[in-house]
């Protein structure tokens, strides 16, 4: 009910306004979200500046491609890029895994203190061009071999290419 309260007062605005639902997936948001003028739901608790938090949240992403595109959008949480607690590569994984999943790139740091590596990362333009898309396919997890630690996620783009991501979960390099 209040959802669609606040759904129809923003409506009543006459405004575009982004409605961002939180109710940290709770209550299945991905299914009556757009109903209520929700364009992006979180579908997880809060994330938090670890890998296993990162992992875990973009784990919970499987088979939920279908509630997200144009116009509704699964939102894993904000980005954590650049808040000091996982590697530059690791935070290069987060912020490719956000892409590929059509995440809403809300960036979790202070803007202020930014430095050069975290500017790197959250400016990719290469990255945020598959993140915004305008197919707005959600990426799906293809593979996941749990005795090798790896994964691979695919999104489809608008004009029939793929973009593919590699993700490495153990603490030594791999060939994949």
């Amino acid at each position: 009910e209040r959802y669609t309260a606040m759904g129809n007062a923003l409506k009543a605005t006459g405004r575009p306004i982004v409605f961002s639902l939180c109710e940290w997936g709770d209550s299945v948001p991905w299914l009556w979200g757009r109903s209520v003028g929700g364009k992006l739901w979180r579908t997880t608790g809060d994330i938090s500046d670890s890998w296993r938090s990162m992992i875990g949240i973009a784990n919970k992403q499987v088979g939920l491609e279908k509630y997200s595109g144009p116009g509704g959008w699964n939102d894993p949480d904000m980005l954590e890029v650049g808040n000091g607690h996982m590697t530059f590569n690791e935070y290069i994984a987060h912020f490719s895994l956000w892409a590929i999943l059509n995440a809403p790139l809300i960036s979790g740091n202070d803007l202020r203190q930014m430095n050069d590596s975290t500017r790197y990362i959250l400016t990719n333009p290469d990255v945020i061009a598959v993140d915004q898309d305008w197919g707005g396919q959600q990426g799906t997890r293809i593979r996941s071999d749990s005795t090798a630690h790896t994964q691979i996620w695919m999104k489809p783009m608008h004009d029939g290419a793929r973009a593919v991501l590699f993700l490495n979960l153990d603490i030594v390099a791999k060939s994949m």
